[in-house]
């Protein structure tokens, strides 16, 4: 019987997985947890596969042929597992831990958030507080994408820098106190969910490439009445988007593309029609700037692409 499995998909990032690793192990020996850990590396060339089975050899290492994206790679290691199957719950892990590879782990954050996540029935899924890695604080749960939010990121509006609801971010005292707190959705870069969450409501919806996905399954999660919350106890250091950076224009386009397919699932009809008319609006205010401040050619026609997607779509 395992307590706890920790997946980490890579793509390109071997020396920033290696610390993740390290500081992972080291908190999990403080731990009473029994556990397993997997790494699905999405087609890296960096020799990352390599690197791991020489230096962590006791981890499951599932090398990819292609690169799958960050949630269908995850549904790889949930399926290595036996979720998604006819395996009996009572063979599968007590809880799967969803870790970025861009993470380093602070000791204790791994039992804070196991904790956490079984001290009530109704907890469905956990994440931890963040902080960058020069120290600075960083949101690491938010409120579901709203319309006013849509608004506040386009268009200068005044206390749009304010935490609130209102710019979908919790006031930054909950994450310095001491108790756990319920929140729409956490990163993808910590989340720890209950077996019986992931075989409820089923895996990431691999439509979604990179960025989103992890939105889209937690709206799915509190639809079907579990709890997710942040444990400010539980403390990683992100340091943030490392794989992703890789391709900023790509990375724009993916974002968009993503949050598109998200509003479309789960936006009754007149609010999309809403948020697909504030795209149009706010890409056209980007594109406008971005010719005035002689951006690259790719970042406009990057803008111009995902607002023809938000008037086709």
């Amino acid at each position: 019987m395992i307590d706890l499995a920790i997946i980490i998909v890579t793509w390109h990032v071997r020396d920033m997985v290696l610390d993740a690793l390290q500081t992972l192990y080291a908190d999990l020996e403080q731990t009473h947890l029994s556990t397993q850990v997997i790494v699905v590396d999405n087609a890296s060339n960096d020799g990352t596969v390599e690197a791991i089975r020489v230096q962590f050899p006791q981890v499951d290492v599932i090398p990819s042929a292609e690169n799958l994206g960050f949630g269908r790679a995850n549904n790889v290691g949930m399926e290595h597992l036996g979720f998604g199957s006819d395996t009996s719950m009572d063979d599968l892990p007590k809880a799967v831990y969803l870790l970025n590879p861009d993470t380093l782990t602070e000791l204790g954050a791994t039992q804070a958030l196991y904790d956490s996540l079984m001290a009530d029935a109704r907890n469905g899924l956990v994440g931890a507080r963040m902080t960058y890695g020069d120290g600075r604080f960083q949101h690491s749960a938010f409120a579901f994408p709203s319309l006013r939010q849509l608004w506040v990121e386009f268009f200068p509006t005044p206390g749009r820098f304010i935490e609130g609801r209102f710019n979908g971010r919790y006031p930054q005292a909950l994450y310095n106190g001491k108790q756990a707190f319920e929140v729409d959705f956490m990163l993808g870069a910590t989340m720890m969910l209950r077996r019986e969450v992931i075989q409820q409501t089923g895996m990431f919806d691999e439509q979604f490439f990179v960025y989103s996905e992890e939105v889209d399954w937690q709206w799915r999660i509190r639809k079907a009445g579990w709890r997710i919350l942040c444990v400010p106890n539980a403390h990683i250091v992100h340091l943030v988007g490392q794989s992703t950076s890789q391709a900023k224009a790509k990375s724009v386009l993916y974002l968009w593309e993503s949050r598109l397919k998200l509003f479309k699932k789960h936006y009754p009809t007149w609010k999309l029609i809403l948020a697909k008319r504030l795209i149009v609006l706010g890409m056209n205010r980007k594109i406008q700037q971005a010719r005035h401040d002689n951006f690259s050619n790719d970042i406009i026609g990057t803008y111009q692409t995902v607002q023809e997607m938000a008037q086709s779509s």
